[in-house]
């Protein structure tokens, strides 16, 4: 690795030049800016105190006795205390031919990563989209870099949330099923969802306008109350509530599969909270026996974080039923029982619930369970529409199914608009515009920082110029083509040859890659590899614009570019899959 090489060469001639003392002083690289000529810049402030000299002079030192010493070297310049070198274009073009695919050592242990997790009252939407993209992306990177995924989601079965679906649909369903209204189980118990919050509100608006404060008419509103007690029914585990819940459950379940089918997502295991939640109570009744916890007179039981800057959080409600909260402490318990090497554990979740990981961090460590600090929250920002947020239960949220029609309908009339489909069959155009319009979907969210909130615009994401998926799509298939009219099937290189500035960018850009890998590994970030992907392609195309490949009269030449244009088709196409998009070979 250029890295280790440059390492070594710097140590020796720093021994050389300030004697023994310097040897154990670290040796700092960073890639050179792209205002200045170079491939590695050295910071030289660590050595002053040997040199006893200006940073620039002791740069200048540096660099003269690299040049002098190694072929490896071949110019440098100094901007201030910081030495630009220029690596030999030989280096370079042996790499490229050498090239391996990218080798991780296994690591010893789990992680986990939970995303999705979603409640079975209401379809998955657009942020569902963005956390399923994100979890499954990281998954797959972790994987990439050597490491022992397990890809889960926690599903909310109960809770009151789940009984007003219920509910609704008990009380204005009439015995509808998916089957007999042709929707998608998923969809029609989001209505009856949609259905309970508009009756609520009425109730709720009649009991104020009769005299009642705004709390106490939400509290005595008829079917809240009657929620609430299906609600206590369902955990007495009333035979008649139980047989509502497990069939409306299903439904939800066969819905959500179909989606996640359609956006290309896995889980390798699923826990249920109906299931979970039980291990939960009974640690916090251990926790409360310890006195980790404390009980109020009504029976509820709280834990008082208020010396940790936090505050009371309440564990388990009057009636005995249990929260949240709850429920993931007994999550947690079981993931870390079934999986006695898990290394971490990621959740995947909206950054609106950044207060409640900080609390359920510091509850399980409370518990004196150790493993807790591997317990990482991967908090993400909220997608907007440009017409601003979404509310579910007023069924205003963009409904994941829907877009993904959307977007391939979007692919389809911009393909059609731009005459790119000379050649395809009717099947393979079908097949095209799902590979793009998934392809622009995934890639306009995964190219956004995590931390950050956005605004999806499906219409910009489909552009075939520019920052987007389908600008990559189409310079992968650009060069798949260009690799197909060659006929080559041998391409040996001759390590001596020149080569152009454009092409010596490019190869950076390719050894650039494992760098980029990893650090989306470290920061849970596919934004990292998504927008290495984009200036992958800016330069391949720029290449493709200066130097001729297919027409170039110089065989080594030519054998060399279509080299390098393989090598880019293949980071690109392994770039996209971590991403969980598709690159065609032709569009």
């Amino acid at each position: 690795m250029l890295e280790e090489e440059l390492t070594d060469l710097v140590k020796t001639t720093l021994t050389a030049l300030y004697g023994e003392r310097i040897s154990d002083i670290p040796i700092n690289f960073q890639h050179t800016r792209k205002e200045f000529e170079g491939d590695r810049t050295l910071v030289v402030f660590p050595y002053l105190k040997f040199s006893g000299k200006s940073p620039e002079i002791t740069a200048e030192e540096i660099g003269k006795e690299l040049l002098g010493s190694s072929e490896l070297i071949v110019d440098y310049n100094v901007v201030k205390g910081f030495l630009n070198l220029i690596v030999d274009n030989v280096f370079w073009v042996n790499w490229l031919r050498n090239f391996k695919g990218l080798e991780f050592e296994a690591e010893k242990g789990t992680y986990m990563v939970e995303y999705s997790s979603p409640n079975t009252n209401k379809p998955l939407h657009l942020g569902h989209v963005r956390n399923n993209l994100l979890g499954y992306s990281v998954s797959r990177i972790l994987e990439a870099t050597g490491k022992k995924v397990v890809k889960v989601q926690v599903i909310n079965d109960r809770g009151i949330h789940i009984c007003k679906s219920m509910l609704a649909w008990e009380t204005f369903g009439k015995g509808v099923s998916p089957q007999s209204s042709g929707k998608k189980g998923d969809h029609l118990v989001g209505e009856f969802y949609v259905k309970f919050d508009q009756v609520y509100k009425e109730e709720v608006k009649a009991l104020v306008d009769s005299g009642m404060e705004q709390k106490q008419a939400e509290s005595n509103a008829p079917i809240m109350k009657s929620a609430k007690d299906m609600l206590l029914k369902w955990e007495e585990k009333d035979q008649k509530v139980r047989g509502t819940w497990k069939m409306m459950n299903d439904w939800v379940y066969e819905g959500f599969n179909k989606t996640y089918e359609r956006l290309g997502v896995q889980f390798d295991r699923l826990y249920y909270e109906s299931e979970t939640y039980l291990v939960g109570k009974d640690e916090v009744i251990r926790g409360l026996g310890k006195g980790i916890f404390e009980s109020e007179n009504d029976g509820s039981v709280w834990v008082d974080l208020t010396e940790d800057g936090l505050d009371r959080k309440i564990l388990i409600r009057s009636d005995g039923t249990s929260v949240y909260m709850t429920q993931d402490i007994g999550t947690a318990i079981l993931r870390f029982k079934d999986y006695p090497d898990l290394e971490q554990l990621v959740y995947t979740v909206g950054n609106e619930q950044n207060y409640h990981f900080k609390v359920l961090f510091l509850i399980l460590k409370k518990l004196g369970f150790s493993w807790a600090e591997g317990c990482v929250h991967l908090s993400y920002g909220m997608v907007e529409l440009p017409s601003g947020k979404m509310k579910s239960r007023e069924g205003t949220v963009v409904d994941a199914d829907d877009l993904m029609d959307e977007m391939v309908e979007t692919a389809r009339l911009k393909s059609e608009e731009l005459g790119k489909l000379e050649g395809f069959s009717e099947s393979e155009k079908e097949a095209l515009y799902h590979v793009i319009g998934m392809g622009a979907l995934k890639y306009f969210i995964l190219k956004v920082d995590p931390k950050k909130q956005m605004t999806f615009n499906p219409e910009e994401s489909i552009d075939f110029a520019g920052n987007t998926g389908p600008f990559v799509q189409y310079t992968h298939a650009r060069i798949k083509t260009l690799l197909a009219k060659s006929e080559s099937t041998s391409l040996q290189l001759d390590s001596t040859i020149d080569i152009e500035a454009v092409e010596r960018n490019l190869i950076k850009e390719l050894y650039r890659y494992k760098e980029v890998l990893e650090l989306s590994a470290r920061e849970f970030n596919p934004a990292y590899l998504a927008n290495y992907a984009y200036d992958l392609v800016k330069l391949y195309n720029q290449f493709y614009q200066t130097v001729p490949v297919l027409k170039e009269e110089n065989t080594a030449k030519r054998n060399f570019r279509l080299l390098l244009s393989t090598r880019v088709a293949e980071r690109i196409a392994n770039a996209m899959s971590l991403l969980g998009i598709a690159v065609p070979d032709k569009m």
